[in-house]
């Protein structure tokens, strides 16, 4: 037969636990070396491989982006998550979801607590309920210092000119003490949309708006290491929760006069109102009950705070402006260190989208202006903090596209001004702002929590960062790294190349990259 002539038989095939036993005769020493041979190119396959995807990384191509993104977390999972008593079983895994898929939007309302610190990750529904209760009455009593400061301002003859003596005037409404070109760059935060007839309308006759005077000499909480654990894998460094934060801000602003707070009240007021007005409309379609809300619903709540100016509007926005003028006045009563500056309402307005109470709503934004509030200080230590690391990232990351910044005498990436001041929320739409917001808060309540060590086991191992948006604002710039290089010959033409950015982003491949950066750097930037 045919198979005689090939000096060798298969003699016994069997199954013996489970696998495939094969015995050969006459193969003698050959089959040995061919076997040997055999694993030796696979072996060789392999290492290939891996030097290939290795490569790949240095060109931001995080493989995550080759990889099916997670879903987003649901209610069902939502709900297991917790025990008989109203514990989250395991904080790790909760926060890993969010941050590597993002919450659905039907349970924002239920998770975002959570993620911003109002509640604690190891709350029970009891502690939860009382939180909520003393939460309620803190709001309640704000707006009642709303209303007092209201009564007692007169606004028709409140002057601010010595509030803007010796600075420069820019259309974000703050008082600005920077050079030409950073003034342009910072002049593009500025409110988009329609102006108000409003005759009291705060020196915005030419899109210029005064926004607060304040005592730039705030004080920073220190940091400390939270573990002192010199074997932990990723360590954290320590950043006061957002109880502690809320007590400092709280402490601050009880020190300051009551008629100076009153005085820069009304300011605020006015400008609050404007911004409340010309607030879009984005939203609507993601919160339908909101969007349902009745004529004469909008028309009560507009009236209780003052709006004016709003009948040109559906109810829906008159409705929602109204919301942001209250929140936004009982923040400037709350922290009246910071106040109100534009760019403010641009953050609330998801949040009030998401959360239809106030009381919620606020103690969530609260909890979102821990961290940003330092965006708003009047000195923008906090500001100039921020644009230092996103051009540490990219120097480190690129040299090329560093030299050629460096070139334009834009090495200090004014040109993201806006990106970071309001969160890329310019840039990217309604819903990739909450997923890049979930992903970022993720990250802030891992640290919170003193997450670690458990978190190192996350794939990519990125460890939880307090700048991960920063991260993604050097990974959006470096995405354009060709263009920049090739076309942007000075500052306004990188502006406008990072302003072109709006709708063009893809949210997931931003924190894909993102994440390959604090892979890489987070040791050096830290």
């Amino acid at each position: 037969m045919q198979f005689a002539m090939l000096r060798w038989v298969v003699q016994i095939i069997e199954v013996a636990g489970g696998r495939w036993t094969i015995w050969y005769e006459d193969v003698g020493r050959w089959n040995a070396f061919a076997v040997i041979g055999f694993t030796a190119i696979a072996g060789l396959a392999l290492l290939g491989t891996l030097i290939v995807t290795t490569s790949r990384r240095g060109g931001l191509k995080s493989p995550w982006s080759q990889r099916r993104r997670k879903k987003s977390l649901l209610l069902r999972q939502w709900k297991n998550l917790f025990t008989s008593d109203g514990k989250l079983r395991d904080s790790v895994t909760f926060l890993k979801n969010v941050r590597s898929g993002g919450v659905d939007h039907d349970i924002r309302h239920e998770v975002w607590p959570f993620l911003l610190g109002i509640y604690d990750l190891n709350s029970s529904d009891v502690e939860r309920n009382r939180i909520g209760k003393q939460k309620r009455k803190e709001y309640k009593n704000l707006r009642k210092k709303c209303r007092n400061f209201f009564k007692a301002g007169d606004i028709n003859g409140v002057k601010i000119k010595d509030a803007v003596i010796g600075s420069r005037e820019s259309n974000d409404g703050c008082i600005s003490f920077m050079p030409e070109n950073e003034l342009e760059a910072k002049q593009s935060i500025s409110i988009e949309g329609e102006q108000s007839d409003d005759p009291e309308k705060l020196l915005l006759d030419s899109d210029i708006g005064i926004v607060e005077k304040e005592n730039s000499d705030i004080t920073h909480v220190d940091t400390k290491s939270l573990d002192s654990d010199s074997e932990e894998e990723f360590p954290v460094i320590y950043t006061p929760t957002v109880e502690e934060t809320e007590l400092q801000n709280v402490k601050i602003s009880h020190k300051r006069d009551s008629s100076k707070i009153a005085e820069d009240f009304t300011i605020w007021q006015r400008i609050i109102r404007l911004d409340a007005i010309r607030a879009n409309g984005e939203w609507i379609t993601y919160s339908p009950s909101q969007a349902a809300i009745s004529e004469g619903i909008a028309y009560k709540h507009a009236e209780e705070v003052g709006l004016k100016d709003y009948k040109h509007l559906q109810p829906c926005r008159i409705f929602h402006a109204a919301r942001l003028v209250a929140v936004l006045e009982a923040y400037t009563v709350y922290d009246s260190e910071i106040g109100y500056c534009q760019g403010m309402s641009d953050l609330l307005a998801p949040i009030i989208s998401v959360m239809e109470e106030d009381h919620e709503a606020f103690w969530c934004f609260v909890g979102f202006m821990s961290k940003a509030r330092h965006n708003f200080r009047l000195d923008e230590v906090g500001i100039q903090r921020q644009l230092k690391i996103v051009s540490r990232i990219i120097k480190f990351k690129d040299a090329h596209l560093y030299n050629h910044l460096e070139m334009l005498q834009a090495q200090d990436c004014f040109f993201v001004y806006r990106m970071v001041v309001v969160l890329f929320r310019r840039e990217l739409t309604f819903a990739q702002t909450l997923t890049m917001w979930e992903a970022m808060w993720a990250d802030q309540a891992a640290i919170r929590a003193g997450i670690g060590k458990s978190w190192g086991l996350i794939r990519l191992r990125a460890p939880p960062t307090e700048d991960l948006l920063l991260y993604a604002i050097a990974a959006s710039v470096l995405q354009k790294r060709k263009t920049i290089i090739e076309r942007s010959i000075s500052m306004d033409e990188i502006i406008s190349e990072c302003n072109s950015m709006a709708g063009q982003l893809d949210e997931w491949k931003l924190l894909d990259d993102a994440y390959d950066l604090v892979v890489r750097f987070h040791h050096k930037i830290s």
